[in-house]
C-alpha cells in the first residue's frame, strides 16, 4: 500500500515539473507568434543579386 503513495508522490512531482516548464516557456515568449511559422514556407526569400542581370557591373 505504501508503494501507491510513493507513486502518487512521484507522479505529482513530475506533473508539477512539467507545469513549471510550461509556465516558464509561456513567460519567456515561446508562444508569442503562432501564425508566422505556419505560413513561413509560403514567403519568398528576397536576395540581392551580386551583379545586374545580363551584363557586367558598372
Amino acid at each position: 500500500m505504501s508503494i501507491i503513495f510513493l507513486l502518487i508522490g512521484i507522479s505529482l512531482l513530475v506533473a508539477l515539473t512539467f507545469l513549471a516548464a510550461f509556465f516558464w516557456a509561456v513567460r519567456s515568449g515561446q508562444y508569442e507568434d503562432d501564425y508566422t511559422p505556419a505560413v513561413r514556407m509560403l514567403f519568398e526569400d528576397e536576395t540581392e543579386p551580386d551583379s545586374p542581370p545580363g551584363g557586367t557591373p558598372a
